[in-house]
């Protein structure tokens, strides 16, 4: 019996080729996504709501995705585009199909509104400069879930020579060294010094804790002829300054 042509030329079995679907946004949307890119470039970002503003950010980190569900479901849980792009990693991945890509893109945006504020407060007088620098300041503690205490270590000419986190606590404590804000301000070789923490609570009245602290510090760096010239508390309604309220 004679084999068939297929047997003959040893084809059978032989798998077939995987052809890959091309690369792009689902079928419908790139309508959709133009029309958002036009209105951006043309009439500007106050034209776009905190979910346009969401769907064009994950357009690019997920282009085969419908992102219109993915921009809903990160309002639904945070409330806001400020709140989505400042929440924790981890949340975010929680959110379905935000995949990796998603919160990349998300952080790389509130690093680079971190940026753009900072770099108002650079080369300035910080004291004559109060409103940008608690604009600053807001948006890189407000949302913290978490206390963290910082420090503005300045120079001569109240310039910000550095921004450090000098430790995180819990949602409602911090421990603060003065000896080490004091020992980081000689290595910078600072003369004046502004301490920063936030409250997650969002109410950035002082405790006493807070008030006894800063006492502490603004001793342990006169001692050195380092001034403190104020500790700002921020919150999600605002912010304190303990000088201002006749504290320090």
């Amino acid at each position: 019996m004679h084999k068939d042509l297929s047997e003959q030329l040893g084809l059978i079995d032989l798998p077939l080729p995987v052809v890959e679907a091309p690369a792009g946004p689902p079928a419908g949307a790139e309508g959709h996504r133009e029309r958002l890119r036009q209105r951006l470039l043309t009439a500007g970002p106050d034209s776009l709501n905190d979910q346009d503003l969401l769907e064009i950010i994950l357009f690019l980190a997920l282009p085969r995705r419908d992102t219109k569900p993915i921009a809903k479901a990160l309002l639904a849980r945070f409330g806001s585009f400020a709140n989505a792009i400042a929440a924790p990693v981890n949340e975010l991945r929680a959110i379905e199909h935000m995949k990796e890509s998603g919160p990349a893109a998300l952080k790389a945006v509130q690093a680079a509104a971190l940026r753009l504020t900072k770099a108002e407060v650079l080369n300035c007088n910080l004291l004559s400069s109060w409103d940008r620098l608690m604009t600053y300041l807001h948006a890189a503690a407000a949302r913290e879930r978490v206390e963290q205490f910082r420090v503005l270590f300045l120079d001569t000419r109240n310039r910000l020579l550095a921004d450090e986190a000098q430790a995180r606590g819990t949602v409602n404590h911090t421990p603060v060294y003065p000896r080490e804000v004091v020992k980081r301000a000689l290595e910078l070789q600072a003369t004046a010094l502004i301490l920063v923490h936030n409250h997650p609570s969002g109410d950035p009245t002082p405790s006493t804790d807070d008030i006894a602290m800063t006492h502490e510090v603004r001793d342990a760096a006169g001692v050195m002829g380092i001034v403190l010239h104020d500790h700002v508390i921020i919150g999600a309604g605002g912010w304190y300054s303990i000088r201002q309220k006749g504290l320090l």
